[in-house]
C-alpha cells in the first residue's frame, strides 16, 4: 500500500465506533458517580458538624443561663432598711419538682404531673437591688430582665412543647405586672436536677447527698413540727426544712439536633448523672432512644451536665 493510500486510510477512520463510545460512556458514568458520591458525602458530613456545632452551643447556653441564676439564687440585700425575714424564718429560697411541668399561674403552683420525657423542675428566688422596676441591673432573672430594690424576683426552669411539637427549655420569670414565660433552648430531650444536701450538725457548707426533689420533698414529709395552728407549723417548716440545707445542685441536659438521621446504629441510653445513680425513682435520668418516638429516634444527642456550689448558705 503506497504512503498516499495509507493517510487517505487514516482519514477515513476518525471518530469512535459503537463499543469504544459504550466504554467511554461507562467509565464517564462511574467517575461522575463516584465523584457525586463523594460530593454528597462531604456534605453530609458538614451539615452534621454544623448541626453538633448548633447543639454543642444551645448546651453550654442552657448551662450558662442555669448557672448564672443559681448563683445569683438566695441572694438577700441585707442592707436594706426593709430587708425580708431572716433566713431562718423565711421561706427557703431553692425548690424544684420531679417529673412536672408548668403552667401559666404563679410560681410553680401551677405545676401538674407528666414532665416531657420526665423532666424537672428548678425554681430559684432571690432579692432585687437598686433603684425602680430593673434596679441597678446586677440581679437578673433568667429571662435577662432586672429586678429592682423591694422585689423578689424568680428564676424557674422547665421543659415544655414548643408550637410545633419539640420540646424546649423554657425560663419562667414574674415580670412588672404578670408572669411570663421564654424559651431559651430548643430540641430538648430532658432536664433533670439532683439537690447536694448538707446533713452535718453544725451545716458546713459541704453537701454528704444528692437527693432528687422528690427524695428532699419526702424528708420534710416526716418532719416533726411544733405548733398548735397550720400556720405555727408551716413556720416551723420553713425553719426545719431540709430545702435550706441545699448547698449544690447538679444539672443535666440532653439535646438532640434538627435533622433526622438514618437508622445506622442501635438506640442509645443515656446515663445523664453517670451508671453509679439509682434512678430507679427518677426515670428521666435515664433517657433510652429505643422508647422516643420515631421522629425524634435517629438524631443527634448531646448530654451537658453541671455541678453547681450556691453563692448563698441555704442556712
Amino acid at each position: 500500500m503506497s504512503a498516499h493510500a495509507a493517510l487517505r486510510r487514516r482519514w477515513h477512520q476518525g471518530g469512535l465506533t459503537l463499543v469504544e463510545l459504550l466504554v467511554a460512556l461507562v467509565l464517564g458514568l462511574l467517575v461522575s458517580l463516584a465523584a457525586a458520591s463523594v460530593l454528597v458525602s462531604a456534605q453530609t458530613g458538614y451539615a452534621a458538624q454544623g448541626e453538633l456545632a448548633q447543639v454543642d452551643d444551645a448546651g453550654r447556653f442552657a448551662l450558662d443561663a442555669i448557672e448564672r441564676a443559681a448563683r445569683q439564687g438566695a441572694f438577700v440585700d441585707l442592707d436594706r432598711e426593709d430587708a425580708p425575714p431572716s433566713p431562718a424564718s423565711a421561706a427557703a429560697r431553692i425548690a424544684g419538682l420531679d417529673n412536672q411541668v408548668l403552667g401559666g399561674g404563679p410560681g410553680i403552683a401551677s405545676a401538674r404531673p407528666g414532665g416531657v420525657n420526665g423532666s424537672d423542675v428548678l425554681a430559684l428566688r432571690f432579692d432585687g437591688v437598686g433603684e425602680g422596676p430593673e434596679g441597678d441591673g446586677s440581679m437578673l432573672s433568667c429571662a435577662g430582665f432586672g429586678v429592682g430594690a423591694g422585689s423578689e424576683g424568680w428564676s424557674i426552669f422547665y421543659v415544655a412543647p414548643a408550637a410545633g411539637g419539640e420540646a424546649e427549655l423554657r425560663c419562667k420569670y414574674r415580670g412588672q405586672r404578670n408572669w411570663r414565660s421564654d424559651a431559651l433552648v430548643a430540641g430538648v430531650d430532658t432536664f433533670q436536677v439532683l439537690y447536694g444536701l448538707d446533713t452535718d450538725a453544725p451545716a458546713d457548707g459541704l453537701p454528704n447527698q444528692y437527693l432528687s426533689a422528690g427524695a428532699v420533698n419526702a424528708l420534710d414529709a416526716v418532719l416533726a413540727l411544733d405548733g398548735a395552728s397550720p400556720a405555727e407549723r408551716e413556720r416551723d417548716l420553713r425553719r426545719k426544712t431540709h430545702w435550706k440545707r441545699v448547698a449544690s445542685i447538679k444539672v443535666a441536659l440532653l439535646l438532640h439536633g434538627a435533622r433526622r438521621g438514618a437508622p445506622d446504629r442501635e438506640p442509645h441510653v443515656f446515663d445523664l448523672f453517670g451508671a453509679g445513680y439509682s434512678g430507679a425513682a427518677d426515670p428521666g435520668t435515664r433517657p433510652d432512644e429505643a422508647r422516643m418516638p420515631p421522629a425524634l429516634r435517629w438524631r443527634e444527642r448531646r448530654s451537658f451536665a453541671a455541678t453547681i456550689v450556691l453563692r448563698n448558705a441555704a442556712l
